[in-house]
C-alpha cells in the first residue's frame, strides 16, 4: 500500500498541475458509489500514515473530459470526529497530510437525510472550503411524493447543487462539468492558509452549531417542494421491523431462509460444475495414461480446483442476499436490533455490521470494525470476528454435511448449516462476554446509524457487486489451492510413484509419514494423519481443506456410479477406516471436524490484519493461540461425550 506521506509525489503522476478534490460526505450517502462511477478502475487504494484507515485515489473517467483526481475520504458526518475514520477525514481538511487539496470539495448529500447532512455543508463553507453537492437518493424522495428544488436550494446554501444516481450513472456529466467550473472560480484566489479557521468551525460553540442545524432544517424546508404524504411505507414497515419481539423473529426467520436457500438454490449449479471437473479429470487421465504430468494435472490440480469450486454457486448466494439486505435499507434496521442484545456482551449496535460481514470474509469485517470510537468495544469485536463462519469456511460445511445427511431433504443439511451458523455467533458471544472483563474501558460508548428509507434493490448492481465479490474470492483462494495442491500431491504420491497400487503408494508416501506424527493428536478427536494433513493444510486458507482430503483419499471420477468428484470423495470418505479398522468418517468425528472448523483461526491473512488492526503482536498471537486450542477442546469432548453416549 501506498504510504500518503508520499501520495503527493503519487498522486503527481496523474497530472501534478492540479489539486485533488476530495469527495466528502456521510456514510451510507452514496458516496463510494459516486465515486466508483466517477472514476472506474482508474483507482488505486492508499493508506494514511500513522493509522490503519484506507481510502481511494482515482482519476476521472475519459468520458468526462478533462480529467480530475479524485480522492475519497472516510465517511463523516461533521467537522467533530467521535470514529478513526472521522479523525482522518478532518486530518485531511485540516492539511495535516501532504495531499495536494482543492479548495473545491465534492460533498455528497443523500436527500432523504438532508437536514441533517447540510450541516457538513455549513461547516466546511464556514472552513473555508467551497463544496459542489451532489444530491443522492432522489428517486426516494420522488416515490413518496417529495421533489427537490435543487435552484432554489442553491441559492440558499450558495453552493452549485446537482442530482445524481450514483448506481445508473446518471447526473454525472453535469457534475463534473460543475466540479471544473467551480475550481476554475475559486483556484488561484485563495492558498492553503484558508484553512486555518478551520480550527474554529470543528469546535464550535453549542450556539453556533444550534444555528447550523437550524440553517440546515431551513435550507431544506424552503428547498423541498411537498407534492404528497410523508413516508408512510417505511413507517409501516419499521412498525413490524423495528419490533422488539416482531423484529427479532423476522430477522431469524430471514437468516435461517437465507441459509436454507444456500443449499437447495445452489444444488443445479453445483451439479453442472462436479460433472465438468469431473469429465475433465477423465479425458486428462486418458490422455496421459499413467504419466506423471496427468496424475499431477487431473489428481492433483483439477480434481482440487473441483473440490473447491464447486462450492462457488452457494458463497454467491451469500453474498447475493447479505447485498440485498443492504441495499434494501433493511441492513441497518438489523444493526439497531442487535444493539441491545450486544451490549450484554460488552459491544453495541456498531458491532453488527463487521460481524455480519465476517460472515462472507474476516478481513473486511476487521476493516469496518474501525468505526466503533470505543477502543475496548473495537478490541472486542475484532477479538469475535474471526469466530464467524466465513464464506471460506462453506465449502468444508457444504462437504461435512453432505455426508451427513445424504440423501436427505435439502432442508435438513439447511436447517444444520442456519444452527452452524448461530452456533458461531453464540460461541463469540461468549468469548466476548467473558473477554470484556480482561479489558479496560477506553473512549466514549454510543450508537448512532440513520436508517435509510426502504428502497428496491437495483438489480444491475447487486449482480454486478456479487460478480465482483465472488471474482474476487476465486482470484484469492486460486493461486493457494493450486500451491497446495501441488504440495499436497507431491507429498502423497513420492517418494513411490511407480507404484500401481494407490493404496499402498499412499501409504508408504511423505505426507503418510509426516502425518504419523500428528496422528496420536487427531485421535482423540476422530480423526488420523488424512484429516490432521488437511488442518494444517488450512492454515493457509479454509478451502484447501477439502481439495487437501481430495488428494489423499486419491479422489478422481472412477466411474459413471460416480456421476462426479464430489460423489467421488463422500464415497471415498463413507469406505475411508483407521489403522484399527474401524470407520474414519462416522457422525461423531465429522461433528468433532465441524466444530473445530466453526472455532478455530485457520486464516493466515486474517491473523495478519488482526495483528494491524490491534496495533502489535500480543492479542493477535493470543487470538491465534486460543482460538485453536478451544477449537481442538471442544472437538474432543464433544467426539468423546457423544461416543460416551453410544453415537459412532
Amino acid at each position: 500500500m501506498t504510504q500518503c506521506g508520499h501520495e503527493e509525489k503519487n498522486l503527481s503522476q496523474h497530472d501534478s498541475s492540479k489539486k485533488c478534490v476530495l469527495v466528502v460526505g456521510a456514510p451510507n450517502s452514496g458516496k463510494s458509489t459516486l465515486y466508483t462511477n466517477l472514476t472506474g478502475a482508474q483507482s488505486r487504494t492508499v493508506n494514511y500514515p500513522g493509522s490503519t484507515v484506507d481510502t481511494s485515489v482515482g482519476v476521472s473517467r475519459a468520458r468526462f473530459g478533462e480529467s480530475l483526481t479524485f480522492v475519497d475520504t472516510p465517511g463523516t458526518y461533521s467537522l467533530e470526529p467521535k470514529t478513526l475514520e472521522e479523525e482522518v477525514t478532518h486530518k485531511v481538511l485540516f492539511c495535516e497530510f501532504s495531499i495536494p487539496v482543492s479548495r473545491v470539495l465534492l460533498v455528497v448529500v443523500d436527500a432523504t437525510q438532508m437536514a441533517r447532512h447540510l450541516l457538513l455543508v455549513r461547516q466546511l463553507q464556514s472552513g473555508g472550503y467551497f463544496p459542489v453537492v451532489a444530491l443522492t437518493m432522489n428517486d426516494l424522495l420522488k416515490r413518496d411524493g417529495f421533489e427537490i428544488d435543487t435552484q432554489k436550494l442553491s441559492k440558499l446554501i450558495h453552493a452549485p447543487v446537482l442530482p445524481v444516481d450514483g448506481l445508473r450513472g446518471k447526473g454525472l456529466n453535469e457534475l463534473v462539468q460543475a466540479l471544473r467550473k467551480e475550481k476554475d472560480r475559486v483556484e488561484g484566489r485563495l492558498d492553503r492558509g484558508a484553512v486555518k479557521f478551520l480550527a474554529l468551525s470543528a469546535r464550535e460553540t453549542e450556539n453556533s452549531l444550534n444555528e447550523s442545524v437550524i440553517f440546515a432544517k431551513e435550507s431544506m424546508s424552503k428547498g423541498v417542494q411537498l407534492r404528497g404524504g410523508p413516508d408512510s411505507r417505511t413507517s409501516a414497515w419499521d412498525r413490524w421491523l423495528l419490533h422488539p419481539i416482531y423484529g427479532i423473529f423476522f430477522f431469524v426467520l430471514v437468516m435461517s431462509f437465507i441459509f436454507t436457500s444456500i443449499f437447495w438454490l445452489a444444488a443445479p449449479l453445483m451439479e453442472v460444475i462436479d460433472g465438468g471437473f469431473a469429465w475433465l479429470a477423465g479425458q486428462v487421465l486418458s490422455l496421459g495414461g499413467d504419466a506423471l504430468w496427468a496424475d499431477l494435472l487431473a489428481n492433483g490440480i483439477i480434481s482440487s480446483l473441483g473440490a473447491v469450486l464447486i462450492f462457488l454457486p452457494q458463497v454467491a448466494i451469500l453474498f447475493l442476499f447479505i447485498i440485498i439486505l443492504e441495499s434494501t435499507g433493511y441492513l441497518a434496521r438489523a444493526a439497531s436490533l442487535a444493539d441491545k442484545p450486544l451490549s450484554f456482551i460488552g459491544l453495541n449496535g456498531r458491532s453488527f455490521v463487521p460481524l455480519l460481514s465476517a460472515y462472507a470474509c474476516a478481513i473486511p469485517a476487521m476493516l469496518a470494525a474501525r468505526t466503533i470510537p470505543s477502543k475496548k468495544e473495537r478490541f472486542l469485536t475484532l477479538l469475535i470476528v474471526p469466530l464467524m463462519s466465513c464464506s471460506a469456511r462453506l465449502p468444508v460445511y457444504a462437504l461435512l454435511l453432505a455426508f451427513l445427511f445424504k440423501d436427505r431433504p435439502a432442508w435438513q443439511p439447511g436447517l444444520a448449516l442456519a444452527a452452524l451458523y448461530f452456533g458461531s455467533l453464540f460461541v463469540g458471544a461468549c468469548v466476548s462476554w467473558v473477554a470484556k472483563h480482561f479489558l479496560e474501558k477506553s473512549g466514549r460508548s454510543f450508537f448512532m446509524m440513520e436508517l435509510p428509507m426502504y428502497r428496491r434493490p437495483h438489480w444491475p448492481s447487486i449482480f454486478r457487486t456479487v460478480f465482483n465479490r465472488t471474482s474476487a474470492y476465486v482470484v484469492n483462494a486460486g493461486p493457494i489451492i493450486f500451491l497446495f495442491a501441488g504440495l499436497m500431491w507431491a507429498a502423497t504420491t513420492f517418494p513411490n510413484y511407480e507404484e500401481k497400487d494407490q493404496s499402498a503408494r499412499l501409504s508408504s508416501s511423505y505426507a503418510a509419514t509426516a502425518g504419523k506424527w500428528i496422528e496420536p493428536i487427531m485421535e482423540p478427536m476422530g480423526g488420523d494423519w488424512r484429516t490432521g494433513a488437511s488442518l494444517i493444510a488450512a492454515f493457509a486458507a479454509r478451502e484447501v481443506f477439502v481439495s487437501s482430503l481430495a488428494i489423499t483419499m486419491h479422489v478422481t471420477d472412477s466411474g459413471e456410479d460416480e456421476g462426479g468428484l464430489q460423489r467421488g470423495l463422500l464415497a471415498q470418505m463413507k469406505e475411508a477406516t483407521t489403522p484399527s479398522g474401524a470407520l474414519l468418517f462416522t457422525t461423531s468425528s465429522v461433528i468433532g471436524l465441524m466444530l473445530f472448523i466453526l472455532i478455530a483461526l485457520q486464516c493466515m491473512a486474517t491473523f495478519g490484519v488482526a495483528k494491524r488492526e490491534f496495533g502489535g503482536w500480543k492479542l493477535a498471537s493470543v487470538q491465534l493461540v486460543a482460538f485453536n486450542f478451544l477449537a481442538y477442546g471442544v472437538a474432543v469432548a464433544v467426539v468423546q461425550g457423544l461416543r460416551a453416549l453410544g453415537v459412532s
